[in-house]
């Protein structure tokens, strides 16, 4: 049976990522210019973050795995994050040393992940594939060998900066009722698990950014050689 473009655009993963574009989409428009629906915003973002589980379940259960359904799954990804900390750039406008953080935080997270797509991409491996980081930082060989290492990475990351989130919006609206000051305790306690696990993420991320550059270098290297001899 021939597989046409079109197929590949309705394989049933990358539909469910299209439902994650939206979901992050109209989260982050709620964030901006409605925060007032922070609760329905928060939803639809994990919402998205939980759909990536999906997607990859969908993609070898139908055997649907596709390069353009990788790639929607990494961009989705990272503009999702680099969405919400720009949310949170902006909730923290009034405070430099937050803005400084959390812009570090995008830069990071933007050149950790190009250049290990690059570095793998460029030598015909997949970014998370055991071939493509042979002689990689050990954290980033376990962060793309050990699910659980790469689950506890990401979910901590990205439930931080949501927990960040709605924390700010309980501060801004001054609801002080049972039910809010509950759900801020909660918060702030699930932030004493959550934060290492976001801080060992961007450990991983820069350990992931030298890693990818030495990588290209080496292969420079190695090129180069190979036309002198």
């Amino acid at each position: 049976m021939t597989v046409t473009p079109a197929n590949v655009l309705i394989y049933i993963p990358n539909l469910i990522g299209y439902g994650r574009i939206i979901f992050t989409l109209t989260s982050l428009i709620l964030m901006i210019l409605a925060p007032s629906q922070w609760i329905i915003s928060i939803a639809l973002y994990v919402s998205s973050f939980v759909g990536d589980l999906f997607d990859g379940m969908a993609a070898r259960r139908y055997n649907q795995t596709s390069t353009f359904g990788g790639l929607m799954d990494m961009v989705t990804d990272r503009c999702s994050t680099t969405g919400l900390l720009c949310v949170l750039v902006m909730e923290f406008a009034q405070k430099p040393g937050y803005v400084m953080l959390f812009t570090l935080l995008i830069i990071l997270d933007i050149s950790s992940h190009w250049c290990q797509m690059y570095s793998t991409t460029s030598q015909n491996s997949h970014h998370k594939s055991a071939e493509g980081n042979a002689g990689r930082f050990f954290l980033v060989r376990w962060y793309y060998s050990f699910y659980w290492f790469f689950g506890y990475c990401c979910v901590g990351a990205e439930f931080t900066y949501v927990t960040i989130y709605g924390l700010k919006r309980i501060s801004e609206s001054g609801d002080l009722s049972p039910l809010m000051l509950i759900v801020e305790t909660a918060g702030k306690m699930f932030l004493c698990i959550a934060v290492p696990a976001c801080a060992t993420k961007q450990i991983v991320n820069v350990s992931q950014l030298c890693s990818s550059c030495y990588a290209v270098a080496e292969y420079d290297a190695k090129i180069n050689s190979e036309k002198r001899q």
